[in-house]
């Protein structure tokens, strides 16, 4: 594995095998409630990141975006994981039909892919995750907390990935 620390809160991913390897670092720290918003370009990361904290979370079931059916359930870890992709949606009121308010900040936890667009609709408390392709393979990952939970999640993460690449 080849994650680098670069500092508190930024990391640099040379493979997808090292993206999904963040994702599993993070899931040990999550808890009922949290929210991720993960934000980046198509295709860098983003859904292999989630593949690697459903694993970690104990689910076996295969991780795709949810780009056509906005939502996908992961339910056989130690919590839910609810994975949305706001993508195609252009309105915030069309998050009414995702059923993202449902569980959103309660049961579980929610990952959104392309959620930054309806921030201000959604809740003031999550881990803001972004990922920046800095070359072919590589992806620089930087933890955005909003909120006291929020800064406590970057904190856990941080210390996993410390103690991951000593």
């Amino acid at each position: 594995m080849t994650l680098v620390r670069e500092d508190a809160c930024r990391y640099r991913s040379m493979s997808q095998a090292d993206t999904e390897r963040l994702g599993e670092l993070v899931a040990p720290a999550l808890a009922d409630g949290d929210v991720l918003v993960l934000t980046g370009g198509l295709g860098v990361g983003k859904t292999h990141f989630t593949k690697g904290l459903a694993r970690a979370l104990g689910d076996t079931h295969p991780v795709t975006s949810p780009t056509f059916a906005l939502m996908a359930v992961h339910d056989g870890g130690r919590i839910p994981l609810f994975h949305f992709d706001l993508y195609r949606l252009e309105h915030a009121y069309e998050l009414e039909d995702t059923g993202i308010y449902d569980v959103l900040g309660y049961e579980g936890a929610c990952v959104l892919e392309w959620g930054e667009q309806f921030q201000d609709e959604l809740t003031d408390e999550f881990l803001g995750i972004v990922i920046t392709r800095t070359g072919e393979n590589e992806r620089l990952v930087t933890l955005e907390p909003h909120g006291a939970r929020a800064e406590e999640l970057a904190s856990q993460i941080d210390q996993a990935v410390c103690a991951e690449t000593a």
